[in-house]
C-alpha cells in the first residue's frame, strides 16, 4: 500500500494528529493503522481521562487549556457526546506538602488558573466520610500520614469518557475522508536513503537517510511521511533507528468500586454543578479517586513513583495486592467508608514518562514525525499535540491551537527545546 501520510497509533494522540493531518491536508491520502481492533484501545482506555489546567509550565497550560476548551466545543456545540463532566480536580494536602505547594499555587493563581480553597472544617462538611484530623490515631502516626491542612479545587477541571472521545475522533477522520485499519501492528519502520542506488545495506553512513514507511502484519506500507503515535510502543519502533523516544514505560493500576457504602462518597455535593464527587488527589499518598458519573461507581488510581520498575508490557496486567496490601492502608485512613470493600473491576494502562521536564516531545526526521511523552496527560493535550503535528508536517514555524493561540512547533522539539520544567 502506498500514501501520503502513515499515522501509527490509534490512541488519542494518533487519533488526533491523523484527523488534522486530514483536515489541512484534504487532497493526501492519510492512512491510521492500529495493532488493537479499535480506537483508543491501548493505554487511552486505560486511564482516568481527567483533564486539569492546574499546570506550572506556561507551554503545557497552554497545550492543555486550548484542549480542554476543545473538548467543551465537542461536547456542547456539536452533535458528539464525549462524556464530558466539569466536575474540578480536587488536591487534599498536609502541612509539609501544602508548605512545598503553596508557592505553585500562587504562581498558577497569579497566571490565571481558577482555584478555590477550602478549610479541614469545610471538606468535613462537603465531604463527610473525610478524615481530616488523626489526632489519636497511632498508626496513622506509625504510616508518616498526615491530618489535612487544606483543600484546593481547580475548577476548569474534568474528565471525559476515554471511549466515547477516541470514536470520536475516529468519526471525525473518517469523515474528511481518513482510512483507518484496525488489527494491523507496525513491525518495524522502512529505513531508506534520499537518494537511492540500489545497493544492499543503504542507508550508508554517507547517505541522508529517510524514514519510508513501515513494515506492518498486513504487508509493507510506504508512507512520504510517517507519523509514530504509538504511546508507550513508540520506543519499539524507534529504537532500532536510533532515534529517541525520550520516554520510559511505565505500569499504572486501576480498580473500580461499585458499593452503597460508597453512595455519600460519590455524591458529594458542593464542588460543582453536577453535585458529584471531584477528581480527588489524597495527600502524598499516590492515591486518586474519581467518581464515575456513568455508571455510578469510584475509581481508585495508584500512581506509584519510585517503587514501580520502569518497563514495557504487551498487555499490562493489573495487581490486585497493589491495591489490598499497598494503597488500601492510606485510603481507609482519610477515607473510612472504603473499609471492607473490595473492588469489582481493575486493569493496569502504561504511561509513556518524560521524567526530563513533563512536556510532550514533537520531533522529527526526514521522513518522520514523532509525538508523544506526554507522561499521562494525553487526553488533555491531544487537540494541541495533533495540531503541532500537523503543522511541523506542513513546515510551519508556528502551530495555531483551537482558539487562535499559537505556539512555536520547535518549542516542544528536542533539537530546539524552549520549555519551562513542570513542577507541580
Amino acid at each position: 500500500m502506498n500514501c501520503d501520510v502513515l499515522v501509527i497509533g490509534a490512541g488519542v494522540m494518533g487519533l488526533s494528529s491523523a484527523y488534522h493531518l486530514k483536515r489541512l491536508n484534504p487532497g493526501k491520502r492519510v492512512v491510521l493503522i492500529e495493532r488493537l481492533g479499535g480506537p483508543g484501545q491501548g493505554s487511552t482506555a486505560k486511564s482516568g481521562g481527567g483533564f486539569r489546567n492546574l499546570l506550572t509550565s506556561g507551554t503545557n497550560r497552554l497545550l492543555s487549556e486550548a484542549t480542554i476548551d476543545w473538548l467543551n466545543h465537542l461536547q456542547w456545540e456539536t452533535e458528539h457526546d464525549i462524556g464530558l463532566h466539569n466536575t474540578s480536580y480536587l488536591y487534599l494536602l498536609g502541612e509539609s506538602q501544602h508548605n512545598r505547594q503553596k508557592p505553585l499555587f500562587k504562581e498558577m493563581g497569579e497566571a490565571g488558573v481558577e482555584l478555590k480553597t477550602y478549610s479541614p472544617e469545610e471538606l468535613k462538611g462537603l465531604i463527610p466520610d473525610l478524615v481530616t484530623d488523626f489526632t489519636g490515631d497511632e498508626d496513622a502516626e506509625m504510616m508518616g500520614l498526615e491530618p489535612i491542612e487544606v483543600g484546593v479545587q481547580g475548577i476548569r477541571c474534568g474528565t471525559v469518557n476515554t471511549d466515547a472521545l477516541a470514536r470520536c475522533w475516529e468519526a471525525l477522520f473518517l469523515g474528511l475522508g481518513g482510512v483507518v485499519q484496525y488489527n494491523t501492528s507496525a513491525d518495524r519502520l522502512i529505513l531508506g536513503a534520499e537518494r537511492e542506488l540500489g545497493l544492499p545495506g543503504e542507508p550508508f553512513v554517507w547517505q541522508g537517510p529517510v524514514v519510508k514507511g513501515a513494515e506492518t502484519s498486513r504487508g509493507e506500507i510506504t508512507a512520504e511521511t510517517t507519523v509514530v503515535a504509538a504511546g508507550v510502543w513508540s520506543e519499539t519502533l524507534l529504537d532500532p533507528i536510533g532515534f529517541d523516544s525520550m520516554t520510559r514505560p511505565k505500569k499504572r493500576c486501576m480498580f473500580v468500586f461499585n458499593d452503597p457504602r460508597l453512595e455519600r462518597l460519590l455524591h458529594a455535593k458542593g464542588f460543582n454543578d453536577e453535585g458529584i464527587l471531584p477528581f480527588t488527589q489524597l495527600p502524598d499518598a499516590g492515591v486518586y479517586i474519581k467518581a464515575d458519573v456513568s455508571e455510578g461507581s469510584i475509581w481508585v488510581g495508584v500512581t506509584e513513583d519510585l517503587g514501580r520498575g520502569y518497563g514495557l508490557e504487551d498487555d499490562p496486567q493489573p495487581e490486585l495486592e497493589t491495591y489490598t496490601d499497598n494503597a488500601y492502608h492510606a485510603l481507609v485512613k482519610y477515607l473510612p467508608c472504603f473499609e471492607g470493600v473490595r473492588p469489582v473491576n481493575m486493569w493496569a494502562g502504561q504511561r509513556a514518562v518524560n521524567r526530563f521536564d513533563k512536556i510532550p516531545v514533537v520531533e522529527g526526521m526526514p521522513g518522520l514525525i514523532y509525538v508523544g511523552g506526554a507522561t499521562g496527560n494525553g487526553i488533555m493535550k491531544c487537540d494541541s499535540l495533533g495540531r503541532i503535528v500537523a503543522a511541523h508536517y506542513a513546515g510551519e514555524e508556528e502551530a495555531e491551537l483551537y482558539g487562535g493561540r499559537r505556539v512555536r512547533v520547535s518549542d516542544i522539539s528536542v533539537k530546539d527545546r524552549r520549555v519551562e520544567k513542570e513542577r507541580f
